[in-house]
């Protein structure tokens, strides 16, 4: 589905052995496994004949080494607001160690003690999607999963809190718009793999 509008398409990293066993990923810097690598190559034959007037990434080399491997390394910018979120106390643990520790723990709601809450992500979120509308143009996004969801929701007029609402794996593709006009954004696909 083609739009007259500026579309935003939002790429997840490629697997890393962290995502792969679930353990919560902010700040520490993990390569790809060569699955991952593999997927992120991919990546480029799924995005084969769009243009964009800009890339961005993360600066994680995990966000970054996708955009290289997709084939868009030479273009693309490493912004720091693009880094996933922040997860404190809970970095490299899984949700099901949290959740034996603090039961009903979710990162949306709740957030990570000494990292950010869904708010903080979502004021990172709101800044990217200021200079997303000033850009004007189709734009081209590599970053991590809770982050993306955050800037999905914020995209739509939801919460922070809504990412939970959206799901992605890794090396999948999504793309926000608009429906009718400018007015009224839109996610035009989701989780596309």
């Amino acid at each position: 589905m083609s739009s007259a509008y500026p579309q935003i398409h939002l790429v997840r990293h490629g697997e890393t052995a962290w995502s792969l066993s679930g353990q919560h990923t902010g700040r520490t810097d993990m390569p790809l496994t060569a699955e991952g690598e593999a997927a992120a190559r991919g990546v480029a034959e799924r995005l084969e004949g769009q243009s964009f007037s800009a890339v961005w990434s993360s600066p994680s080399q995990r966000a970054y080494n996708t955009s290289v491997l997709a084939g868009f390394g030479g273009e693309s910018v490493k912004m720091d607001d693009l880094q996933e979120w922040d997860y404190g106390a809970y970095e490299g643990r899984t949700t099901k160690d949290i959740l034996a520790e603090r039961p009903g723990w979710n990162v949306f709601r709740d957030g990570c003690p000494q990292g950010e809450t869904a708010a903080d992500v979502g004021v990172r979120a709101d800044g990217i999607i200021r200079q997303l509308r000033e850009a004007g143009g189709s734009i081209l996004i590599f970053s991590s999963a809770h982050f993306l969801r955050v800037l999905a929701a914020r995209w739509l007029g939801l919460p922070p809190e809504g990412g939970a609402l959206f799901v992605l794996d890794t090396a999948s593709i999504s793309v926000l718009g608009y429906e009718h006009d400018l007015s009224e954004p839109v996610v035009r696909k989701w989780n596309l793999k």
